[in-house]
């Protein structure tokens, strides 16, 4: 009978054989890990960190059509429809064009102008934190080095041009070392639909498509996906990134998380004159 003492020998003396490539070394934690001599989720954090060391900002941001911007010009209340509409708490603050970004706005400091009364003068200028802006070749690992080192959340990637080619938050390169983080948009494990204010609802997509369609008396097929994550991921005809819409058979699709696997959650609307399909 094999013991776990002797398991644990042999795995020290594997690793006296120093591992020469990235590959043997994960070979050798997976092989420990199958042994129960860490927990699954250490394996997957450890994976995670070397492969971030491999990525670029390219990999992970955010493009910049899915960009939710704001201009600098806007009224309070005009800012207020898209920060409620968006569920972000950082936007990008623009001047002219999508190229021009000024600043980074926190919502919360929409809060200072209404706490004040409606008679407060309100500047974008006085409030906006600077922007930081970074190549879209710039290495993860060192991103996250500057981004704990620097107290910033997000950034404006630019491409080889000086343009605006999109932009990364601290937990887009978070989530590729520990897993998605829950937000405000979590909800909880036995549940699949949530509605939201102004008819929006949030909706995992590994929700059974027959649930979806008890729920909202739709009539999409389930004859080659089982989930509506399959069904939307098929529509979109591609892995869709944060923040990527489609309508299908009557509803708006958002993705509002995903990772380069799978869809994880969705944004999803009863557009005018729903039919079932």
């Amino acid at each position: 009978m094999v013991t776990p003492h002797s398991w644990f020998k042999r795995f020290r003396q594997m690793l006296s054989n120093k591992p020469q490539t990235k590959e043997q070394l994960l070979h050798q934690l997976r092989i420990a890990q199958h042994y129960n001599l860490f927990a699954p989720d250490v394996l997957a954090m450890i994976e995670g960190a070397m492969q971030v060391a491999d990525m670029h900002v390219r990999d992970v941001m955010l493009p910049r059509a899915q960009m939710v911007v704001l201009e600098i010009n806007l009224p309070p209340d005009e800012l207020s429809k898209i920060i409620i509409e968006s569920g972000h708490s950082r936007f990008p603050v623009v001047g002219d064009n999508r190229d021009d970004v000024q600043g980074i706005f926190l919502a919360k400091d929409l809060l200072d102008y209404y706490a004040q009364g409606p008679n407060h003068h309100f500047n974008m200028r006085d409030v906006m934190r600077p922007a930081i802006f970074i190549p879209e070749s710039k290495r993860l690992n060192v991103l996250l080095r500057e981004f704990r080192t620097n107290r910033n959340h997000m950034a404006i990637v630019v491409d080889e041009y000086s343009g605006v080619a999109g932009l990364i938050t601290i937990e887009d390169v978070i989530e590729q070392i520990v897993g998605d983080i829950d937000d405000e948009y979590d909800i909880d494990d036995q549940i699949f639909i949530k509605p939201r204010d102004n008819g929006l609802y949030t909706v995992k997509a590994l929700i059974p498509i027959e649930d979806f369609n008890d729920y909202f008396k739709t009539q999409f097929s389930d004859k080659e996906f089982d989930t509506i994550g399959g069904l939307v991921l098929q529509a979109f005809g591609h892995l869709p990134k944060r923040g990527e819409t489609i309508e299908l058979g009557g509803f708006s699709f958002e993705v509002i998380r995903a990772n380069n696997r799978r869809i994880h959650l969705l944004r999803v609307k009863i557009l005018p004159n729903v039919s079932s399909i």
